[in-house]
C-alpha cells in the first residue's frame, strides 16, 4: 500500500515535469515566432523609414533646385533693371549738361542782344536830337505835319475814285444780276402744285361709315389712336375727311384706311395691322422719294439720315406750295447761278437741296426752319460751306458766303406764295406742333395728337408708368403748362389716355 502510494506520487511529480517541460517548449515555440515576426516588422519599418527619406530628400531637391533657379531669374532681372537704370542716370546726366550750356550760351546771347539794343537806342536819340537841332522843330511835329498833308491829299483823290467805282461796279452787278437771274428763270421751269391739309378717301357707300365708327366708336378711336389723325365723318355722301397737321401721319391714315375699305374687314387689331403695313411703305417711299430727289438734281453722297428727311419733304407743304418740289426747283436754279457766278456748283446745288429740311422736323423742334436745317446738316455733311448756306438763306445768320445768297435768291425765285391765308396756316400748324411738344415733355407720355383744330390734346400714357391717379394730376400738370407757354383761342381740352391690354391664348 505504501509502495503503491510512493509509485503514484513519482508518477504524479513525473507528469508534472513532462507537463511543465511541455509547455515551456510550446512557450519557446511562441517566443521564437514572435521574436519573427518583430524582426520582421522591424526591417519592413526600417525600409519604410529609408524609402520616406529618400522621397522627402528628392522633394527637397527639387524645392531647392527650383528656388535657385528662381533666384538665378530674379537676379538676372534685376540687373537688367539695374544696368538699364545706370544707363538712364548716364542719358540724362548727359542731357542735364546739355540743357546747361544751351542755358549758358542762351544768357550769353541775350546778354549781347541787351546790349546792341540799347547802344541802338542810344544812336537812336542821338539821331532824334541833331534832326531837331538842324529842322528847328520836334519829330512829333514833323510827323504830325508830313501825315496831315499825306491825310488830306490821299482822302480827296481815294474819294473821288471810291466813288465812281462804286458807281460803275454797282451798274455792271445789276445788270449782270438781271441777265443771270432772267438766265436761270428760263432754263429752269418746273411746275407748282399746291397742296392742302386735309386728305378725303372715298366710300363705296355711305353704310361704310357705320363700320368705320364700330359698335360704340371702338373702330374710329382705334384707327385715330394708332394713326394721331382726326377722322370727320360728316353729312357729305360716301366721303370722309383725314384731317391732321402731320402730312406724314395724314399719308399712313389715308393708306391704312383705303386698304380697310378694300378689304372690308374692319375691327381693331385689323386696324392695327394695316397701320403698321403703311407705316412702313411711306418710310420706304420717303427713302425712295430722297433718293429720286438728290439723283434729278446731281447730288452725290449724301448721308442716309438726310436722304430720309429729303423724302418727308414729299408730304410737306409750305404756302400752298410742295417743299420737295419746291427743293429741287432750287437746287437746279442755284446751280445754273453759281456757274454763272462762278461760284461752286457742287455746294451750290446741295446746300438749295437741303435749304428747307428743317421743315422736315419743325413740328418737333422750336425754332426757324433755315437754323434746324443747318444744325441736322451738320451732324451728318462734311462741308461747312454747305451749313453755313443753308443757314443763311433767310437772314437767320449773318450772310457773309457767296453760296448763302446763291440760295437766298434761288429761293426767292422759286417760291410761290398765295398769301395771307397760307401764311395763318402756317402759324397753325406750328401752334398744333408746339402743343404736341408740351404734353410730350412729361414723364410717362407715349405720344400725344392735337385733334379738332387743336381744340383738344389726346395723350396717351404708359399704363405701367402712370397710374389713374397719376393720370389725374398729369392732366391738369399739361394743361398748365400749356396755359402758360401759348397763346390761343377758347379752351383746349387734355384728355388722358391710359390702357391696358390683356392677352390669352388657347391651348
Amino acid at each position: 500500500m505504501f509502495i503503491d502510494l510512493i509509485l503514484g506520487l513519482a508518477c504524479l511529480i513525473l507528469g508534472g515535469v513532462i507537463a511543465l517541460f511541455a509547455s515551456r517548449m510550446i512557450a519557446g515555440r511562441k517566443l521564437t515566432v514572435a521574436r519573427g515576426k518583430a524582426q520582421e516588422l522591424i526591417a519592413e519599418a526600417n525600409n519604410t523609414q529609408k524609402e520616406i527619406l529618400l522621397e522627402t530628400k528628392e522633394e527637397a531637391l527639387k524645392i531647392k533646385a527650383a528656388a535657385e533657379a528662381e533666384y538665378r531669374g530674379r537676379r538676372s532681372e534685376i540687373q537688367h533693371e539695374e544696368r538699364h537704370l545706370a544707363q538712364r542716370e548716364e542719358s540724362l546726366a548727359r542731357r542735364f549738361e546739355a540743357i546747361e550750356r544751351r542755358e549758358y550760351n542762351l544768357s550769353a546771347k541775350e546778354k549781347e542782344v541787351e546790349n546792341v539794343r540799347t547802344r541802338v537806342k542810344e544812336l537812336k536819340q542821338k539821331e532824334e536830337k541833331q534832326l531837331e537841332l538842324i529842322a528847328v522843330m520836334s519829330s512829333a511835329e514833323a510827323k504830325e505835319v508830313l501825315i496831315q498833308r499825306m491825310e488830306g491829299e490821299i482822302g480827296e483823290e481815294a474819294s473821288r475814285r471810291i466813288r465812281g467805282m462804286e458807281n460803275r461796279v454797282k451798274e455792271e452787278a445789276e445788270e449782270r444780276a438781271r441777265q443771270i437771274l432772267v438766265l436761270a428763270m428760263q432754263r429752269c421751269a418746273t411746275d407748282v402744285v399746291a397742296e392742302a391739309t386735309v386728305s378725303v378717301v372715298s366710300l363705296p357707300s355711305d353704310e361704310m361709315k357705320g363700320r368705320l365708327i364700330g359698335r360704340e366708336g371702338r373702330n374710329i378711336r382705334a384707327l385715330e389712336h394708332a394713326t394721331g389723325v382726326e377722322l370727320i365723318i360728316d353729312d357729305t355722301p360716301e366721303v370722309v375727311s383725314l384731317s391732321c397737321f402731320d402730312p406724314v401721319r395724314r399719308e399712313i391714315a389715308r393708306l391704312s384706311l383705303s386698304r380697310l375699305i378694300l378689304d372690308g374687314r374692319i375691327h381693331p387689331a385689323r386696324i392695327e395691322e394695316e397701320v403698321q403695313k403703311a407705316r412702313a411703305e411711306v418710310e420706304t417711299t420717303i427713302r425712295h422719294e430722297g433718293e429720286q430727289a438728290a439723283y434729278k438734281v446731281g447730288v452725290q453722297g449724301l448721308h442716309p439720315e438726310l436722304i430720309k428727311l429729303l423724302g418727308r419733304l414729299k408730304y410737306r407743304t409750305s404756302y400752298g406750295q410742295n417743299v420737295l418740289m419746291h427743293s429741287i426747283e432750287v437746287a437746279l436754279l442755284a446751280g445754273m447761278i453759281a456757274a454763272e457766278l462762278g461760284a461752286k456748283v457742287s455746294i451750290a446745288k446741295k446746300a438749295g437741296l437741303l435749304h428747307d429740311i428743317g421743315k422736315g422736323v419743325d413740328f418737333e423742334i422750336d425754332g426757324p426752319h433755315a437754323l434746324i436745317g443747318a444744325q441736322l446738316i451738320e451732324r451728318w455733311e462734311k462741308s461747312p460751306e454747305v451749313v453755313k448756306a443753308v443757314a443763311e438763306h433767310h437772314s437767320d445768320a449773318d450772310a457773309a458766303s457767296l453760296e448763302g445768297v446763291i440760295v437766298s435768291t434761288a429761293d426767292a425765285i422759286s417760291a410761290a406764295r398765295p398769301g395771307a391765308r397760307s401764311e395763318s396756316l402756317e402759324h397753325y400748324l406750328k401752334r398744333l406742333g408746339t402743343l404736341e411738344s408740351i404734353a410730350n415733355s412729361f414723364p410717362g407720355v407715349e405720344k400725344s395728337y392735337a385733334v379738332y383744330a387743336g381744340r383738344e390734346i389726346r395723350v396717351l400714357v404708359k399704363p405701367d408708368e402712370v397710374d389713374d391717379l397719376v393720370a389725374i394730376r398729369l392732366a391738369q400738370n399739361i394743361a398748365q403748362k400749356i396755359e402758360a407757354g401759348l397763346s390761343y383761342p377758347g379752351q383746349i381740352k387734355v384728355t388722358i389716355i391710359r390702357e391696358t391690354r390683356a392677352v390669352g391664348y388657347t391651348k
